[in-house]
């Protein structure tokens, strides 16, 4: 009788086990695909660059006051958009001058030219990111 029970026991560790090691993996690999946590707003601040106002004419001839707060995926990307400021710059005057009134309307057209600038930019950058454009003032006339 215990040269049966022997085997069976082995067989039924061996079963729960490999059972063991497999929920553990699916509960590893589940926790990792968890939403990714959001940056604290001191981490935020040590990777964004304040654009200083920029002063336009947009295409009808009305002029636009606008400065940003852009937040970058690092500090070397931090660096790289500091170096490139002179470039950020160009690009939202050249933005800008295509834009009607009706272009910065609402929160709509101010998310639009966020989303504009936050693309444009990321193409101009190649150590880093841009995650996201803010504006901090505003002012058309």
């Amino acid at each position: 009788m215990s040269k049966r029970l022997f085997p069976t026991m082995m067989v039924l560790l061996t079963a729960i086990l490999l059972l063991a090691t497999l929920a553990l993996i699916i509960i590893m690999n589940l926790g990792g695909k968890d939403h990714k946590k959001e940056p604290t707003i001191d981490e935020v601040i040590k990777v964004s660059v304040d654009v200083p106002e920029v002063m336009t004419n947009i295409k009808n001839g009305d002029y636009v006051k606008i400065s940003f707060k852009v937040q970058t995926n690092g500090k070397k990307a931090k660096e790289e958009f500091q170096k490139r400021d002179f470039q950020i710059k160009n690009l939202i005057i050249s933005e800008l001058s295509e834009m009607e009134p009706s272009d910065l309307d609402g929160k709509d057209g101010k998310q639009k030219l966020e989303e504009t600038m936050k693309e444009k930019i990321n193409e101009l950058m190649q150590g880093g990111k841009v995650v996201r454009v803010y504006i901090t003032s505003y002012v058309i006339s």
